[in-house]
C-alpha cells in the first residue's frame, strides 16, 4: 500500500570507527540492538518513514565507515545531505578529539547549511566515561550543534536524535531558511502540492503582470 509522503531527507551518520554508528542506525530502523556489529566497510544504508510536525518524512540514512582507509569513499556520499548525526563514544577521548575533523568535512563537502546533531553514544557505559556531558555540551554550543547523549544498546534518545534533526530541517524549510528546490539541499518533495505552497510570494503578482488581462 502506498503511503503519502510529504518530504524525503538525506541523512548521514558520521564519526570515528567503533563509536556505534551502525548500532544507532539499526536501533532506529529495527528498534533493537545489533549484537554482531563489525566495522562498516564503505557505506551502509537504511530508511524509515517518520511523522514530524504533522508531516510524513522519509529519512534516507547513509551510515559511513569511520576508518581512515575508507575516508575517500565515504566523502563522496556527503554531497547533498540535509542532516547528520555526528557520533562520538563517551568512553573514548580519542573519538571526541576527532570531532572537529568530521565536522569540517560535513560542512565543506555536504553543505554549510547541513543540520547536525552531536550524539555522545554508549551512555549506558557511564562508569567508563572519559568525556563529560558539560564538555561536549560546550563543544556543541561553540559549533552551533544540537546535542544528545544516546545509547544504541538501550535505545535511549536514539529516535529523539533523528527526529530532532528532522524537525529542525522542517522548521528551516517552513521559515524559508532552507530551499528544497536548491540543488544539493538533500531534500525532496514527496507531494507536488507542497511545492506549490512554497512558491515565492511575488510569483503570483508577476504572473498577473505578464498576463495583462
Amino acid at each position: 500500500m502506498f503511503t503519502r509522503r510529504d518530504f524525503l531527507f538525506k541523512f548521514l551518520v558520521i564519526g570515528s570507527a567503533g563509536t556505534g554508528k551502525s548500532c544507532l542506525l539499526h536501533q532506529f530502523i529495527e528498534n533493537k540492538f545489533k549484537q554482531d556489529s563489525n566495522h562498516t566497510i564503505g557505506v551502509e544504508f537504511g530508511s524509515r518513514v517518520v511523522n514530524v510536525g504533522g508531516k510524513t518524512v522519509k529519512l534516507q540514512i547513509w551510515d559511513t565507515a569511520g576508518q581512515e582507509r575508507f575516508r575517500s569513499v565515504t566523502r563522496s556520499y556527503y554531497r547533498g545531505a540535509a542532516g547528520a548525526l555526528l557520533v562520538y563514544d563517551i568512553t573514548s577521548r580519542e573519538t571526541y578529539n576527532a570531532l572537529t575533523n568530521w565536522l569540517t568535512d560535513a560542512r565543506t563537502l555536504a553543505s554549510p547549511n547541513i543540520v547536525i546533531i552531536l550524539c555522545g553514544n554508549k551512555k549506558d557505559l557511564d562508569a567508563d566515561r572519559e568525556v563529560t556531558f558539560l564538555e561536549a555540551s560546550r563543544f556543541a554550543q561553540e559549533n552551533e550543534l544540537m546535542f544528545l547523549e544516546t545509547s544504541a544498546l538501550t535505545g535511549e534518545n536514539v529516535e529523539e536524535g533523528f527526529l530532532k534533526c528532522a524537525r529542525t530541517i522542517l522548521n528551516k524549510i517552513e521559515s524559508g531558511e532552507l530551499d528544497p528546490e536548491r540543488m544539493g539541499s538533500g531534500i525532496q518533495y514527496g507531494d507536488t502540492s507542497l511545492r506549490q505552497l512554497r512558491q515565492p510570494r511575488g510569483s503570483a503578482a508577476q504572473a498577473k503582470q505578464q498576463c495583462n488581462c
